[in-house]
């Protein structure tokens, strides 16, 4: 008789350790704030020289705490970025204004790289490209 108790508690340890080993938890989403933008990258086109450089990345904050930009770096000299400096709240939109220098003739492909607080993406590149005439 304790064989077959002591066999039968062997029996449903073992079960017991399988069944955990295979049952994962339910992730739980991050908390924090999550970035998301509505395009990442802008195509002017063909642009005559001098013509409207100007373009805008805009946002939105679909996390649970304010979103901070703490950067934003062009990777050349001839684009200038600018961006929303305050906190954006939890379901708040904010933007990215880049203004490419058309005075340079020829095809252009530069890249902006947005350094923030984000949980899913703290560090994103947009993209800009063209061609001058």
């Amino acid at each position: 008789m304790k064989k077959f108790i002591l066999l039968s508690f062997f029996v449903s340890m073992a079960f017991a350790t399988i069944n955990a080993q295979t049952t994962t938890p339910k992730e739980q989403p991050a908390d924090g704030p999550k970035i998301t933008f509505s395009e990442q990258e802008h195509n002017y086109g063909n642009i005559q020289k001098g013509g409207d450089g100007n373009c805008e990345f805009v946002f939105t904050n679909e996390g649970n705490e304010p979103l901070i930009l703490s950067n934003v770096k062009a990777s050349c000299g001839c684009t200038t970025p600018s961006w929303t400096k305050e906190p954006i709240m939890p379901g708040k939109t904010g933007s990215i204004k880049v203004r490419y220098n058309t005075n340079n003739i020829g095809s252009f492909n530069k890249t902006i790289t947005v350094t923030s607080n984000a949980v899913n993406s703290p560090r994103i590149v947009l993209k800009i490209k063209g061609k001058v005439e």
